[in-house]
């Protein structure tokens, strides 16, 4: 690797950002280069780490010093020796992915933004949080310790904040009824966004704190990864067990990915952080952000399975992989009924998101459980992080693919496009692409990867089986079954989506802005290309499943993986297989019919059946979730403060105040009797006084 990658692929993306004030007081054209330039020049760094995993070992590029015999390799600083507090970079499989993932999309989609945002006059701060948001999501997941990791974890969430409500100054009438201008929802958007996510925060950070507590008992006080799972420092698990914390702890830990992924209670800021540029979704909440959740199982999975097991508390392991599991397979289906009646497409992908996280929790929750049931995890990992990887690649193309549509229409509502095939073709091949990836159509990314968590979930059914533990069993087919109808709907939407806008005739919208002269036409070179890379990754991503497996289980002990295409074969012949296609029938058949041939018209369907206009509405109201949250939550908060502001405040203290007052008014009155002002009067209460203190020397 080039000397020092693991710390200058996040630091220069951070000096990128706060280099980009002085670089637009010199030209904003050398703030825009010089911002894409940092962000490229990150990925550069990050991808020289690559050819380290794949040698097992990390040498310096340039002097060919071998750094580390073996991965995974560490470089930290202490911080605060005394309390086990350091600064430091873990290089290893799951961190250089991940940093590669961050820091090449969002170098693709700086790129992109050069021509999105060009004009946009706030874009010095643009740029700023662009950078700053990824030097904080790889300075997050290269951290060899939890301490630093939630530091880039609060990093990318301010920029979130920052950047789902960047057009908080636009004066335009607000989309939603209950704001004014789109500059106040958009500033809505973005504090819900920041509030949710917090939630999960705030349960992690003590989990977090909870476990540096316990290895401070233990004697060896520590946020290190590598030492919390090493035997010297087990202690502090069995001091957690002893003290009945430590299933509590676990699934406190697991309340960070649910906030900051997405996941179901805490799904309902996603959707409304398309509030952002369309760059901004395609980075943060597609891409990278969202990711970071499952960065964060897939980095104390093993860490879970190797310390329950030295303390023999397995028990543990089974609570936690169950959990992200069940929560993961049920936001997947959740969050795919509601991507069904969006009208918006950026909702759309934003609920595909929430939906294909899912899909990733749901892998590695089952993972968790084989290792429980027969002590090895790889089957499920393997899964969540190779989806995560085509993921990541096709929903950029997607939201990408939407911001050039939505640059060349100013809508963002499907139903008001329509017949843009043949004004942009380049985007239409692309989105295209990215759909048919997204819901697992051969041969496309999506479906190999999509198959892996299909055949973990199977493996799982029929380990937990032979291993007598039914309930696991049948739990394994639950989740596999849920993954399957998520499947179905994924491709039911995808059609959907890529027919109304390209494939169904001219709305009245784009005719009218056609007969105005404004005319709809493809994206510029500066964006098209990086969707021509994205779509190529996506059509051929599939291709490198061996190598990605020998990649992610470099250095694993017990794990044994080399090149091989066996992989495919086994895949294909898979009992899943048949399940995969039983889902494209269920759910293409369908969307064929009432969306790309328009056979049936949807609209009149709704209006003659009314079970399936119930539903419809059931869904697009998003289960009536957020209008809950909304309501009672939220309002039974404003009702409850208003409630001690009226019955304690101003009944009780505010009361207490005005009679304590009075009291002391009273007092004042009747004692200023007793100072007339006259000379005579004076004298006399002297001379009582004189009197009276005689009297009791006298007798006292």
């Amino acid at each position: 690797m080039l000397p020092l990658a693991p710390w200058l692929c996040w630091g220069i993306p951070v000096i990128g950002a706060l280099l980009t004030p002085l670089l637009a007081k010199i030209h904003p054209k050398v703030r825009d280069y010089g911002a894409v330039l940092f962000s490229i020049v990150g990925f550069i760094f990050a991808l020289s780490m690559v050819p380290d995993i794949f040698a097992g070992k990390v040498v310096n590029w340039f002097t060919g010093e071998v750094l580390s015999t073996s991965i995974p390799y560490e470089s930290k600083i202490e911080w605060i020796p005394g309390l086990g507090i350091e600064v430091g970079v873990l290089v290893d499989p799951l961190s250089v992915f991940m940093a590669n993932i961050a820091s090449g999309l969002g170098a693709l989609i700086m790129v992109y933004a050069l021509g999105y945002m060009h004009g946009d006059p706030d874009l010095t701060r643009y740029w700023f949080f662009k950078n700053f948001f990824i030097g904080g999501m790889v300075l997050l997941v290269m951290a060899n310790n939890f301490l630093q990791m939630f530091i880039g974890w609060e990093i990318v969430g301010m920029c979130s904040y920052a950047l789902i409500g960047f057009w908080h100054k636009k004066k335009d009438p607000s989309p939603v009824p209950d704001y004014k201008t789109e500059g106040e929802y958009n500033a809505m958007c973005g504090m819900k966004a920041f509030i949710t996510t917090r939630v999960g925060d705030v349960a992690l950070l003590i989990a977090i704190l909870t476990i540096y507590v316990f290895t401070w008992k233990a004697g060896h006080p520590t946020f290190n990864f590598l030492e919390l799972r090493s035997e010297e420092y087990i202690e502090w698990a069995r001091l957690l067990v002893a003290s009945g914390l430590l299933i509590p702890t676990i699934i406190l830990l697991f309340g960070g990915p649910i906030g900051k992924s997405a996941q179901f209670p805490l799904h309902v800021w996603l959707p409304e952080a398309m509030a952002g540029p369309t760059t901004v979704s395609a980075l943060i909440h597609a891409a990278t952000m969202v990711k970071a959740g499952v960065y964060l199982v897939a980095r104390v999975l093993p860490i879970f399975v190797e310390v329950f097991k030295l303390i023999n508390f397995t028990g543990a392991l089974y609570t936690f992989s169950l959990i992200v599991a069940c929560i993961g397979a049920f936001t997947a289906f959740l969050a795919a009924t509601m991507g069904m009646v969006a009208r918006e497409v950026k909702k759309v992908l934003a609920y595909s998101t929430i939906s294909q996280i899912g899909y990733m929790m749901l892998a590695l929750g089952v993972g968790g459980l084989i290792g429980y049931v027969a002590g090895e995890i790889a089957e499920g990992y393997y899964a969540g992080t190779f989806h995560l990887m085509s993921h990541a690649v096709f929903k950029a193309l997607l939201f990408l693919s939407a911001g050039a549509i939505l640059h060349a229409t100013e809508t963002k509502d499907m139903f008001e496009m329509g017949g843009l095939k043949q004004y942009m073709p380049i985007t239409y091949k692309c989105m295209l692409i990215g759909a048919l990836s997204l819901a697992g159509i051969p041969p496309f990314s999506g479906f190999w990867s999509k198959e892996t968590i299909f055949d973990a979930a199977w493996i799982l059914a029929n380990e937990a089986y032979a291993h007598g533990y039914a309930f696991i069993g049948t739990t394994g087919y639950i989740l596999l079954f849920m993954a399957v109808i998520t499947a179905a709907i994924t491709l039911f939407y995808s059609i959907r989506m890529i027919a109304i806008i390209f494939l169904w005739p001219e709305s009245e919208y784009i005719k009218e802005r056609e007969h105005k002269g404004e005319h709809i036409h493809e994206a510029p070179p500066v964006m098209w290309v990086p969707l021509a890379v994205l779509a190529a990754i996506s059509v051929i991503g599939g291709l490198f499943a061996p190598m990605f497996q020998v990649f992610m289980f470099k250095g694993w002990k017990g794990v044994e993986v080399h090149v091989s295409m066996e992989i495919f074969a086994e895949l294909l012949f898979s009992p899943t297989i048949l399940m995969t296609l039983g889902a494209i029938a269920l759910g293409g058949i369908p969307a064929y019919y009432f969306y790309w041939s328009h056979k049936i018209d949807p609209g009149e369907f709704l209006e003659k059946h009314g079970f399936f206009r119930a539903v419809h509405k059931f869904f697009y109201n998003r289960w009536y979730i957020n209008d809950f949250y909304t309501k009672v939550i939220v309002g039974g908060f404003i009702k409850l403060s208003l409630g001690i502001y009226r019955f304690f405040e101003q009944g009780i203290v505010d009361r207490f105040n005005y009679a304590l007052a009075w009291v002391v008014r009273s007092f004042s009155q009747a004692f200023r009797k007793t100072h007339t002002g006259d000379l005579n009067y004076n004298m006399i209460a002297v001379m009582l006084g004189v009197i009276a203190i005689l009297l009791l020397l006298l007798f006292g």
